[in-house]
């Protein structure tokens, strides 16, 4: 009934894949193929119909299973769709023995997980064959559990990190808003407020204010080259320039005998540009709008150092973009600024932003530009002052942009409302 095999041992075995389970209802025909197989090396297992061989499933643990077609109770097709339903923590293959060889037989147990068919009688040779193919795949399935696991403790390790990491950057977003020690502040009749939303968990903007004891005061928006920590760390390092708690330390005042006043804009941009090109190893640099405003007489000096043109909104509800762009600050050595001069009435409001907002992209793909930036501050500039009117300017930006919760570049931004409060 079975060919007997021509030689003793597979060339291709796994030692660790020996354990196979026969199934079939002839004990003599069990015999022979377990004989076989222990000849070979396994380690075999014997049942004679597919319920009993269910069982021996759940303790033997097989990793090849060769099952008659033909048996009482549960038929070779059935019983492979009982195995493969059954959680397993590996593969087992499955060889169907059978003397049918219509296609449609075929097509029956292949649908049922049959990985391969012994046609009766078996030959050794073919047997041998088949057990050494099914130990190639199911070795490959070992090598990918084993290469998956390290997969999944890498990325456990990797995910541990990132929560570090994250909880690093969540600190740091802190720290950055504390750069802005106010959101708003006031200067005799007349109000600074800012604004800080960074596209990761930190950026490179930045808005703020300071004055000095006679009443004059500045205010700013800088945004640093690049993303992320970087130029995170980078404006952090810009404010302590432009510091209203430390004075000494800020390049836009000079102190004299009645205490610290405010240098032209032009010299204090001139002084930052040195102290940025002056850093070793650091190749970011930024833009910058900076203006310092009479508090008395409503004269504001301002210098624009790449940064886009600050939009004048004047008490008679026109409107205007002014400054004439510049070289950004720390990229050239020895860069020359300029300043400006504006006359501020009271009701003139001044917004200085970064190109978070005209950059914006929307959903048709084009940028929101000043145009854009123009008519959005106008939806909202009715009845809205101080923060309120920037959240308000923020959140018509975002439904522009069909409701984003992210925005590809920080947004922030500084509003003087002159002679307003």
């Amino acid at each position: 009934m079975f060919q007997s095999a021509k030689f003793a041992f597979p060339d291709v075995q796994d030692a660790l894949l020996r354990r196979v389970l026969v199934v079939d209802d002839s004990r003599a025909q069990r015999r022979i193929l377990t004989l076989m197989l222990k000849r070979w090396g396994f380690e075999v297992a014997e049942a004679e119909d597919a319920e009993t061989g269910l069982e021996l499933c759940q303790t033997f643990q097989p990793h090849f299973i060769i099952s008659d077609w033909m048996m009482p109770g549960l038929s070779g097709p059935e019983f492979c769709a009982a195995f493969r339903a059954t959680r397993r923590a590996a593969y087992g293959y499955f060889i169907l023995l059978t003397s049918k060889s219509e296609k449609a037989a075929v097509a029956t147990g292949l649908e049922s997980g049959a990985d391969d068919f012994l046609t009766k009688p078996v030959n050794g040779d073919e047997l041998r064959a088949r057990i050494n193919a099914g130990a190639r795949i199911l070795s490959m399935e070992q090598e990918l559990r084993s290469k998956n696991a390290v997969i999944a403790d890498t990325l456990a390790e990797l995910q541990s990190i990132h929560a570090s990491i994250d909880k690093d950057l969540q600190q740091a977003r802190v720290l950055q808003q504390s750069l802005m020690p106010v959101r708003s502040a006031i200067f005799g009749n007349s109000r600074v407020s800012v604004l800080l939303r960074s596209c990761g968990h930190v950026g490179g903007d930045l808005a703020g204010m300071f004055s000095v004891e006679n009443g004059d005061f500045g205010l700013f928006s800088l945004d640093v080259s690049g993303h992320g920590i970087t130029s995170a760390m980078m404006t952090a390092r810009v404010a302590g320039y432009l510091s209203s708690e430390f004075p000494y330390e800020n390049l836009a005042l000079q102190r004299g005998d009645d205490g610290f006043s405010f240098l032209p804009p032009a010299h204090m941009a001139a002084r930052l540009n040195a102290r940025v090109v002056g850093q070793r190893g650091v190749t970011e640099y930024l833009t910058l709008a900076y203006v310092h405003v009479a508090q008395e007489t409503g004269l504001a000096r301002f210098v624009q150092a790449g940064h886009p043109p600050p939009l004048l909104l004047r008490g008679d509800g026109t409107a205007e973009f002014i400054g004439s762009g510049g070289l950004p600050v720390g990229l050239i050595d020895d860069a020359m600024f300029h300043d400006h001069t504006l006359q501020l009435a009271p009701g003139d409001r001044l917004l200085l932003y970064t190109d978070g907002f005209t950059e914006a992209v929307l959903p048709d793909g084009s940028m929101l530009d000043t145009v854009g930036l123009l008519d959005v501050v106008r939806t909202v500039a009715s009845g809205l002052s101080g923060p309120d009117f920037l959240d308000a300017l923020y959140d018509t930006l975002r439904d522009r942009l069909a409701g984003a919760t992210e925005f590809d570049d920080d947004i922030s931004a500084a509003l003087l409302e002159y002679g307003q409060v």
